[in-house]
């Protein structure tokens, strides 16, 4: 059964995200604020991590910082603050999906389950294979990524849309064939996620040295193209 930690400060959401989501199969610890949660991973890590930003204590974005820096397990905020800062900030620090209160305790079990979903597909599709652009490089059988054999740490969902742009990099592909085929969501969502996890992979790509782009097309979505040498002059 797969374990998920909750940190709010409210108890009714809590106990309401508790109760949605331990019926649709998962084991689910709730707690008052961040810092309990934090000791409690740092024991014994989850699955899943769903945090509020404003709580006593650590802040919920300080929080999805520090667990990101230790562990590679799925993170959700969850926060009445829908600023555009908000949800970049979550994305930035390594957030996999960012939900505005009030959101329905159906929709979150929808995105918890397509978050797992598209990690069980991905591992059972994954033979031996290697992915490249440039110089960036993808070994699918231990799901790693590198930079002229260097590696470049990825969370599961950066790692999962590279891999979709590599598999795809003689074409464009649009923010929803990403949402159905990355994050597996079924249902209409924000395509802002797409946005701010390529930003995300951006900076890191750039940070490497990565002779490689992830270009934005206008209206639609996202390619690769192999930086020039001019780029580089």
């Amino acid at each position: 059964m797969k374990r998920i930690y909750i940190a709010d400060d409210e108890a009714n959401i809590r106990n309401l995200m508790q109760l949605f989501l331990t019926n649709g199969g998962y084991e689910v610890t709730t707690f008052s604020n961040g810092d309990d949660l934090l000791r409690e991973f740092q024991k014994s890590p989850s699955d899943v991590v769903i945090l509020d930003i404003m709580m006593d204590g650590t802040d919920g974005l300080t929080l999805c910082s520090q667990i990101r820096q230790r562990s590679s397990a799925f993170i959700i905020i969850v926060s009445a603050r829908d600023s555009e800062l908000d949800r970049i900030t979550g994305i930035t620090l390594g957030s996999d999906d960012y939900l505005t209160k009030p959101f329905s305790p159906m929709e979150l079990v929808a995105r918890v389950n397509a978050l797992f979903r598209r990690l069980e597909l991905s591992y059972s599709s994954d033979a031996q294979e290697q992915l490249s652009y440039g110089n960036f490089l993808i070994r699918t059988a231990s799901r790693l990524a590198e930079v002229d054999g260097h590696s470049l740490d990825l969370t599961p969902t950066e790692y999962e849309l590279m891999l979709y742009l590599l598999k795809n990099s003689n074409r464009a592909v649009s923010r929803e064939e990403l949402l159905k085929n990355v994050w597996k969501f079924d249902f209409d969502v924000d395509t802002r996620a797409t946005d701010d996890v390529i930003k995300r992979l951006r900076r890191k790509l750039e940070a490497a040295g990565a002779k490689l782009r992830i270009e934005t097309v206008w209206g639609f979505g996202f390619r690769l193209t192999e930086e020039s040498a001019d780029e580089n002059t």
